[in-house]
């Protein structure tokens, strides 16, 4: 049973340039949540780090956030798959927090966590932020087109896998046809 870890505004669900700020703001990208049930059918456990600096930036609170990660987990779920782990910084940029993507703290926290070397990894993202991260650890930096994703590309230094969306990276992570 393998780890991927999937950064959540961009890859999970649309982002917004003015923060997920209520669990109705929080909406699914086409076919995510039906990509992680079929990573978690194949028996890999899927976990989210993501940054939440809204928390930082006092615009949601914890609890806030918190609900929004369970009507996550929950839509996930009744699509029939499993999020092992929710790991999120709340820092705001400025405060120079060690957990906030790029830098490593999140992923190692979760390799931590979940008892699991981060070498190869996939660390699936939208924004370089997310493939440094994924470097930083050894880990496997993923890129998809949602979200920031096709600005991010754009950017690009160097090579790194990309794919459309979740789903495409779920069919291709598979070898589904």
């Amino acid at each position: 049973m393998s780890l991927i870890i999937l950064d959540r505004d961009g890859v999970i669900n649309a982002d917004s340039p003015d923060h997920i700020r209520s669990a109705a703001d929080w909406q699914p990208l086409t076919g995510s949540l039906e990509a992680i049930a079929r990573l978690t059918h194949a028996g890999h456990r899927v976990v989210v780090a993501t940054n939440q600096s809204g928390v930082g930036h006092g615009l949601i609170s914890i609890e806030t956030l918190n609900h929004i990660h369970e009507t996550m987990v929950s839509e996930v779920a009744t699509h029939g798959g499993v999020i092992e782990g929710v790991f999120f910084c709340p820092c705001h940029p400025d405060d120079g927090c060690e957990y906030r993507k790029p830098k490593p703290g999140l992923l190692l926290q979760i390799a931590e966590r979940a008892r699991v070397p981060l070498a190869g990894v996939p660390v699936v993202g939208d924004s370089q932020r997310d493939l440094d991260a994924a470097l930083a650890v050894g880990a496997r930096p993923v890129l998809v087109r949602t979200g920031n994703g096709a600005a991010t590309q754009a950017a690009l230094a160097a090579a790194v896998e990309v794919y459309d969306d979740l789903a495409h990276f779920t069919a291709h992570y598979l070898g589904e046809r």
